[in-house]
């Protein structure tokens, strides 16, 4: 046994615990997890309301209370709805279509800090953890979808071609949100108190993201400048909440609120936001856990 210890391992063919791995080789590495990923997502699912007497039901329960008490204040008491065809069907849509992105992205700041005793004691890619997060919000996305669905069915809306646009819209926005959890999965691991700052940021950015109200009437007349109104037309929760209006909502398609470049910016953003929040969170993952 001479010579130093780094060749001896080499010789062996031992490695470094806890280092990182190229990217190409983390992403190999994720894939051979992926039973993992989906069935961690599968358990959270069913443990969520695992507590309460309704159970699963909340799942959908949840959203549509969500629903009316929006309607209840923007529609009837601020009066955000006047003006908007069909405006039940359009506040259901965007309700649902940010607590999907809201969800995902406060479940990914405590992703790591939330599992520490996990990350701790068992070698895994730890980008499983807020994936599998992320999955388990598509998952509960998909049953407010048929509730939003039925909504939309019992508001006068008919079955068309333009429906099977939400499944590429859906796609993109899973992308995009499950880059930015990536991305405050890494930084809510450094800094615990950003779960308590999160809810406040993404409350915010509802408020800004046309959830109920129109952003066109908003703007329309010059009432905001250019500057305000381009933050808006590109916010990307608002263009995933307008890419799922556009494939419900036959009214939503007639008014031609939706530009043509708006796939592209929602492309643009899945790709950005999906990729580089991927790369932001693997370049630290041998410092998860570590304190």
């Amino acid at each position: 046994m001479n010579g130093p210890p780094a060749a001896l391992a080499a010789r062996h063919g031992l490695t470094e615990c806890g280092t990182r791995p190229g990217l190409a080789e983390y992403v190999r590495q994720l894939w051979g997890r992926r039973h993992f990923v989906l069935g961690f997502s599968r358990a959270q699912l069913h443990a969520q309301y695992s507590h309460a007497r309704l159970g699963q039901w909340w799942q959908v329960a949840t959203p549509l209370l969500n629903a009316a008490v929006f309607y209840l204040i923007f529609g009837k008491l601020v009066g955000t709805g006047k003006g908007v065809p069909d405006f039940v069907p359009f506040l259901v849509t965007g309700v649902f279509v940010f607590a999907f992105t809201q969800s995902s992205v406060l479940g990914g700041t405590r992703s790591i800090s939330g599992n520490l005793r996990l990350v701790q004691s068992v070698h895994f890619p730890r980008a499983s953890l807020p994936i599998s997060l992320c999955l388990t919000q598509l998952q509960q996305m998909l049953y407010s979808m048929a509730v939003l669905v039925a909504i939309v069915l019992a508001w006068g809306e008919r079955p068309c071609w333009a429906w099977l646009l939400a499944l590429p819209a859906l796609l993109l926005q899973y992308v995009f949100t499950t880059g930015l959890a990536l991305v405050t999965a890494r930084l809510g691991s450094r800094v615990p108190d950003l779960a308590q700052l999160m809810p406040f940021v993404l409350r915010t950015w509802m408020y800004g993201s046309g959830v109920m109200y129109s952003i066109d009437r908003l703007t329309a007349g010059g009432r905001a400048p250019g500057a305000v109104r381009w933050l808006l037309e590109v916010n990307p929760a608002a263009i995933h909440i307008d890419l799922m209006r556009f494939a419900l909502i036959d009214s939503f398609r007639a008014s031609g609120h939706l530009p043509s470049h708006v796939w592209a910016w929602a492309v643009g953003w899945a790709v950005l936001v999906g990729v580089g929040g991927f790369v932001f969170f693997w370049k630290a993952e041998e410092r998860y856990g570590r304190g």
